[in-house]
């Protein structure tokens, strides 16, 4: 067959499905794309980090404890970009996101209690972006918030569905712009700079119940189970539309350059997700906590609180920024789910499909984001949610981190992609952190 003959694949991806032979040879020059060019998968998936819930956690521990945790942010980058990095690499190796390669090498019920609790969680998360970002809505024009939670799921969920894959991956790189806007929040209010740049780099751990439960807060916030499942599938979607891309497992030659990139992008997109948490925090201890408010329970309370003290300036910004983030993290959550339902279930999925070729896919995405509007009328405390969610995604990223290293250093798996050895020390010691992490949320559960 040559090498521009139309090839007829199965819509969306089929586990077992693979390319013939002689799609395998490819250009092998180097990628001279420029940087911006490489960020991708990496990029949005740091973005979507900083999620409103996200920056509810970050502002409260800027409130409560100043300056003194500014640390954790770049101690938790190396860990947080190694293990998104081991997840992109199964994505781009095997052409198949986590689920699906879970589903063909390991036992169905393991998969299915991940799955099952990763739905939950990116349910009640989702619920509570969605009520963080309409509260946001009203701080800034007034109205009612329930309106701007419907609007704005519908809004998220209707790009997600109906627009192009090419062109809604640009739309979500241009949201991450969004996060600039707490970099521009921090340089508005004053800062001790000084007493930052110490607490920075050197780490002051105090060790009493409040601190340490902020702690498995930030990093439970920051290694979330719902981006490792998003990474991996983005970067086997981009791979699938890409007609010069193969899985590395089928195109070993186009492994240097696509290793490369995934490097590249994982780790400034994680950079990028830390460095914006920490102007979070140093606005909050610059402002909230230098006024002696120490009590943040939303990322709306938060911007609310800094209108008086840092000025209206201070407030817009920082309360668009919820919105924005908010518009990136709740594709991600609602994505991440449909992916890994799809993949157990062996449904044709990815966004690149057309919404009638990939109908349960697309629908899940439709039922979690539906649900999501639904937890803001039943009146659920959202304070408690994000607690459960806290709980459920420790429960799950723990044994989920486990089987990803071990899946990604069998060569019948990975092939000759098997994870360097800095890289799988560097996953192992985010596992080991993160299993610590959740081991010390239940020891501090009653207190």
């Amino acid at each position: 067959m040559p090498r521009d003959a139309t090839l007829t694949r199965p819509r969306g991806r089929v586990s077992g499905w693979r390319r013939p032979h002689w799609t395998a040879q490819r250009d092998k020059r180097p990628d001279k794309r420029g940087f911006l060019a490489i960020l991708g998968p990496g990029l949005i998936t740091g973005a979507a980090d900083d999620d409103p819930s996200g920056i509810a956690t970050y502002s409260q521990v800027g409130a409560q404890f100043g300056y003194a945790m500014t640390w954790l942010m770049l101690f938790s980058w190396p860990l947080m970009g190694a293990i998104q990095e081991v997840c992109a690499r199964v994505g781009r190796v095997t052409g198949q996101g986590i689920a699906a390669n879970v589903a063909d090498h390991y036992s169905p019920w393991l998969l299915r209690f991940i799955v099952f609790l990763l739905i939950v969680a990116n349910v009640i998360n989702l619920g509570a972006d969605l009520g963080a970002m309409g509260a946001a809505v009203r701080l800034v024009i007034g109205g009612p918030a329930h309106l701007y939670v419907v609007v704005l799921a519908v809004l998220c969920a209707g790009l997600e569905i109906f627009v192009q894959y090419r062109r809604y991956a640009a739309i979500l790189k241009w949201l991450t712009l969004a996060l600039f806007a707490y970099a521009a929040t921090v340089l508005i209010v004053g800062v001790h700079w000084g007493d930052v740049a110490f607490h920075t780099f050197v780490p002051h751990i105090q060790w009493t119940t409040d601190y340490l439960t902020s702690i498995v807060a930030v990093l439970g916030t920051t290694i979330s189970p719902y981006l490792f499942f998003w990474q991996a599938s983005e970067e086997a979607e981009d791979e699938r539309v890409d007609p010069a891309a193969e899985p590395l497992l089928e195109a070993p030659e186009q492994g240097s350059q696509a290793i490369r990139r995934i490097r590249i992008d994982t780790w400034f997109g994680m950079g990028l997700s830390n460095v914006i948490s920490w102007c979070i925090i140093v606005t909050t201890a610059a402002t909230l906590n230098a006024n002696h408010i120490t009590d943040i329970q939303t990322s709306a309370q938060a911007a609310q609180a800094l209108r008086p003290i840092a000025g209206e300036l201070a407030f817009l910004v920082f309360a668009c920024g919820i919105i924005g983030t908010g518009l990136l993290a709740i594709p991600v959550l609602a994505g991440s789910a449909a992916y890994a339902l799809a993949e157990m279930m062996k449904w044709p999925s990815g966004l690149s499909e057309l919404p009638r070729h990939a109908k349960a896919f697309y629908g899940t995405i439709a039922v979690g984001t539906l649900l999501g509007i639904g937890f803001n009328f039943v009146g659920v405390d959202p304070i408690k949610a994000l607690f459960w969610t806290a709980v459920i995604n420790g429960v799950v990223a723990v044994p989920l981190m486990i089987v990803i290293m071990i899946m990604t250093m069998q060569p019948k798996i990975m092939g000759d992609f098997t994870l360097p050895r800095p890289l799988w020390v560097m996953g192992w010691v985010s596992t080991a952190v993160m299993t610590l992490t959740v081991v010390a949320m239940f020891a501090t559960w009653g207190d």
